[in-house]
């Protein structure tokens, strides 16, 4: 047991202690021996015998209502529940109701017994090893003792599953191949090249692939355009639009590289050359440099010098904060320098780029060694992309500023989860999975920030449900809280308030978007395993509502067919509806995490009728099911979800696991469901699970019939 069990651990010695008839604080070597190895009988006799004891302090061998209420506290605080901590009264009478219909006022441990041997013995653990046997009469394992043939499955299935990323990288990278090589044969072949060498070959090639990649950087972020290009297109099959962010990543390690080559190969070999040549070496340079220099300040003092001094200076600076570990704020950092970080620090920083452009077009205009203007070549590289660019934000802020929205709903929950509902625009049309940027001009006129929207396209509301990570979530939900008023309401989930949009003193919110994600393509597959890690559920919950929402449609339509009438509205909406079945697992660590879409989870559970949507919540606060720690809260929720139909733990009529979901497993069950499909699998979070999720879809689609598609949304 960790340290946050020493209450729990204390109250096991205290058990032992009393069952060997051993009074003190300290045990004996013999006695360590006998506490271990009853501790150790894993056989179910020996475990119940041990429970029983903890929870019988008086060691009479009958539990009372007092003693029932005591380890449910205790199992309740090991176990990070607080809710079920203050309703330990209720459960309690709830066991003993349960256990004593007879109202003798206490039960004892053959009714303990009775209760553990009727819960539930299956669960995700319990099936591995049956499914496990099953999946091996499915696998199509092929044996490859030649290391050559086994590189080259493994090489043809990469290429199976990223041949759209791989094509747009070969590609991007001949091309620069391209262009560097032929700058470097054009100055190979000119009159610098007898004094500079190969260095400037190297500058000037290194130049041209700057001008390309700094042009390009801005495509992967012209949203509308990537927006329109998946909805309206078909480009999608072969262009990997979900790597947008990845693919501006990677291009600015290349401009990174390109800067370099660049300033090194001028700094470390040009200009030296140029400043130490003899006047017979410089003479046929004269016309492009003019007055031989005497030292660097001669090439700082220019154009090109400054501005391309300035431009590495605030290049460094911008991509130096928008490293994760700065962006985030995760490094430790004396505080003076931790207020330079963040993702405020990213935001401003990233904005430098208005004076880089500038200055970039300056540079390239003031060269040595280009005097012709159609030679001049940066300002062709970029005009278009500055222009879309530009039109994007012209876009972005005409659409807000003619798209107000009214607050009509602002709710605080536990988790430091804000909230906000609000009107939908005319005309705002979008799908699940989506999001956009939202801006609060009482907490920072020029930020937005991108939210998944929680509500479902048939809702005639937004919403979205925002966690306070960061400096300005931070300060929106401080504004909007002082807003609104306590709300008295103990059982409604809410921390603070539940306010109406009667109020005219809401602060001023705009909105832009939606925007496109991975997960608004669920339609497009059959069957779709939804994953969300803590707030990471906001897009699942939007396509969760939206098939309650199908369904819905899909009821009234059959009805109105029955009745000889026609539904053409709900027609059309459902036509296009493929998926058959849902998987939803979120994963949180905090029990008050749930209520934020108690709501959704109860109407998903009601309506679905039919088994389409199967819905698991994992609270990785509460040890595994078979852990002594949480052995009373598994009874507990048994009896509660068999009597009231309501999860202790969720709050939901959606039954609660406990820990972290074994991922193979998951896939196994899928795997054997849906022999021979093809499923979605949507994961919105955390980095770390990424990795494993990743995998496990790729050995699965390689190792059975089911094939399994990885998505992850990237902000």
């Amino acid at each position: 047991m960790n340290k946050e069990s020493k209450e729990f651990a204390g109250e096991l010695f205290d058990s032992l202690s009393r069952r060997h008839h051993i009074t003190g604080d300290s045990i004996n070597k013999e006695q360590l021996r006998e506490f271990w190895d009853q501790i150790n009988d894993q056989s179910f006799d020996s475990r119940l015998q041990t429970f029983f004891d903890m929870v019988d302090k008086d060691a009479d061998g009958r539990i009372t209502e007092d003693e029932v209420r005591e380890i449910i506290s205790l199992s309740a605080s090991a176990n990070k529940l607080s809710n079920i901590q203050k309703q330990a009264d209720e459960y309690a009478a709830l066991i003993m109701e349960e256990l004593d219909p007879d109202n003798q006022g206490y039960i004892m441990i053959e009714n303990l017994e009775l209760l553990l041997l009727q819960a539930p013995t299956h669960t995700v653990r319990g099936e591995s090893r049956n499914l496990s046997q099953m999946l091996s009469q499915k696998l199509k394992t092929t044996p490859y003792g030649n290391p050559i043939r086994r590189w080259y499955e493994d090489f043809k299935f990469f290429l199976m599953d990223n041949w759209k990323r791989c094509w747009v990288i070969v590609l991007w990278i001949t091309v620069m191949v391209g262009l560097f090589t032929w700058k470097y044969i054009q100055y190979k072949n000119r009159v610098v090249y007898e004094l500079l060498g190969p260095c400037v070959c190297i500058a000037k090639g290194a130049a041209e692939t700057l001008k390309l990649n700094m042009a390009i950087i801005l495509l992967p972020v012209c949203r509308n355009t990537i927006t329109w290009l998946r909805n309206k297109t078909r480009l999608g099959v072969a262009v990997p639009f979900d790597d947008n962010l990845n693919f501006h990543k990677v291009i600015a390690v290349a401009i990174s590289i390109g800067v370099g080559l660049h300033a090194i190969s001028h700094l470390t070999c040009d200009f030296p050359r140029l400043i130490h040549a003899t006047e017979e070496q410089y003479a046929p340079l004269e016309q492009f440099f003019g007055e031989q220099a005497k030292n660097y300040w001669h090439f700082v003092k220019e154009p090109v010098g400054y501005t391309g001094i300035i431009m590495v200076v605030l290049m460094t600076i911008a991509f130096t904060l928008a490293t994760p570990w700065l962006r985030r704020g995760t490094l430790k950092l004396p505080s003076f320098l931790k207020k330079l970080t963040g993702f405020n620090a990213f935001w401003y920083s990233h904005h430098l780029f208005v004076i880089v452009y500038t200055l970039l077009i300056i540079h390239g205009l003031k060269l040595y060694l280009t005097k012709d203007w159609y030679k001049k070549t940066t300002w062709m590289y970029l005009a278009v992309p500055i222009s879309l660019y530009a039109c994007e934000r012209l876009i972005r802020a005409f659409r807000s500023s003619v798209k107000p929205v009214k607050i009509l709903k602002v709710a605080v929950y536990p988790g430091n989860v804000l909230a906000l509902h609000m009107t939908k625009p005319n005309g705002f049309k979008y799908k699940s999975g989506q999001y956009m940027f939202v801006n609060c001009a009482a907490v920072s006129p020029f930020e937005w920030h991108p939210f998944s929207i929680t509500s479902a396209p048939g809702d005639d509301y937004l919403s979205v449900h925002i966690r306070t990570l960061g400096d300005w979530t931070r300060q929106l939900k401080i504004v909007f809280s002082e807003v609104c008023q306590p709300s008295g309401n103990g059982k409604s989930g809410l921390l603070r308030a539940d306010c109406k949009g009667e109020s005219p003193n809401f602060p001023r919110v705009l909105i832009d978007g939606p925007y496109g994600a991975p997960a608004q393509d669920y339609k497009k597959y059959d069957v779709v395993l939804l994953v969300g890690l803590g707030i990471g559920a906001t897009p699942m919950i939007s396509i969760v509502k939206d098939i309650v929402n199908n369904m819905k449609a899909k009821e009234e339509e059959e009805s109105a067919m029955e009745n000889g009438g026609t539904l053409q509205k709900n027609k059309s909406s459902t036509s296009n509806f493929r998926t058959t079945r849902a998987y939803f697992y979120w994963v949180t660590r905090e029990q008050g995490s749930f209520d934020w879409f108690k709501g959704v989870m109860n109407e998903a559970a009601e309506m679905d009728k039919n088994g389409v949507i199967e819905m698991h919540n994992y609270c990785t606060s509460v040890y595994e099911e078979g852990d002594a720690r949480s052995a009373l809260i598994t009874m507990l929720q048994s009896l509660n979800h068999a009597k009231n139909g309501v999860d202790v733990v969720s709050g939901t009529r959606v039954k609660s696991h406990f820990a972290k979901p074994n991922w193979r497993n998951v896939y196994k069950r899928i795997a054997l469901n849906h022999t021979g499909s093809r499923i979605g699998v949507f994961y919105c979070g955390a980095p770390a699970p990424t990795k494993e999720l990743r995998q496990l879809a790729h050995d699965f689609s390689h190792k059975t019939s089911t094939k399994f598609e990885f998505h992850k949304e990237n902000f």
